[in-house]
């Protein structure tokens, strides 16, 4: 090789790399700058009746503790009813893609799943509008779940079929030499070696739409008192980030900022779960 050649490729690498880096620490900068702001303004709002107290009418003080329980109830009711509807369907995908009928179905599903996985969750949101809200004639916390488990939904979908490929053939192979059937082959042995992948897959679902605003606002809609009823309509904290933002009030703002605050740090700590994971199961294969 040259070496007007090798100083060329030399230039070359430079530059992707100089390229490479300075992308990255203007990503970050914006990153690092949302994280701060959230912090130096939320903090200085956390207080005990943050926690303890509802939402407060327009100029009052007050806290967001039924926000804070409806959104961890439509959470939870969501992540319930997209989970094992994504599992199943991811193990559909990966282990019962043969060939003929069954191939061509499931490359439709993740053909649509990618659409699903993509698509904006307004979108998703007037979609459970006018297939539940509308037909029920009120909002409600069930509608709300229903379009929170349409984002979790596909997110399950993918990290189960990836998990599940991951598995490696020889432990399918030896479980079915030994007769076993192959739901308990999927259920006994697959399942167990991929859990800590679905398990983390199920996490970052829940960390997404545990901030979503848009499907909240066209199914949930929000309540300033306190509610059980999934039928009825009841508070969460992205929406009402959202209206106490938009509001002339100082105390409503306040209250933004912290429940901002509290979404935020809600979220890097599920995120963190998800890592610790993975990596607690690399340590344990490796």
């Amino acid at each position: 090789m040259s070496a007007s050649l090798l100083a060329t490729r030399r230039a070359k690498n430079l530059l992707a790399q100089s390229l490479a880096t300075a992308a990255a620490v203007f990503g970050l900068f914006w990153l690092v700058w949302i994280v701060w702001t959230t912090l130096r303004y939320g903090i200085s709002s956390i207080n005990v009746a943050l926690f303890t107290r509802m939402t407060p009418p327009p100029g009052e003080t007050g806290g967001m503790l039924n926000a804070f329980f409806g959104s961890a109830v439509m959470s939870l009711l969501g992540v319930a009813l997209g989970a094992p509807i994504g599992v199943l369907a991811g193990t559909f995908l990966a282990e019962y893609s043969g060939q003929g009928w069954s191939r061509r179905l499931c490359d439709t599903v993740r053909f649509v799943n990618d659409i699903l996985l993509s698509a904006p969750s307004i979108v998703l949101g007037l979609f459970v509008y006018t297939l539940v809200v509308a037909r029920m004639g009120h909002f409600s916390a069930l509608a709300g779940a229903i379009s929170l488990a349409f984002i979790v939904l596909p997110v399950v979908v993918r990290t189960t079929d990836e998990m599940l490929r991951l598995v490696p053939t020889q432990m399918r192979e030896a479980a079915l030499s030994l007769g076993v059937p192959q739901w308990k082959v999927t259920v006994q042995v697959l399942y167990r070696a991929s859990l800590p992948g679905i398990a983390t897959g199920i996490l970052l679902a829940l960390a997404r739409i545990s901030g979503e605003t848009a499907p909240l606002l066209f199914t949930a809609l929000n309540n300033q008192y306190w509610t059980t009823d999934v039928l009825a309509p009841m508070a969460n904290v992205p929406v009402v980030i959202f209206q106490y933002a938009m509001s002339p009030y100082d105390s409503w703002h306040s209250l933004a900022w912290a429940g901002a605050f509290v979404l935020t740090l809600f979220v890097l700590l599920v995120s963190l779960a998800a890592r610790a994971i993975v990596a607690r199961h690399r340590v344990s294969h490796d």
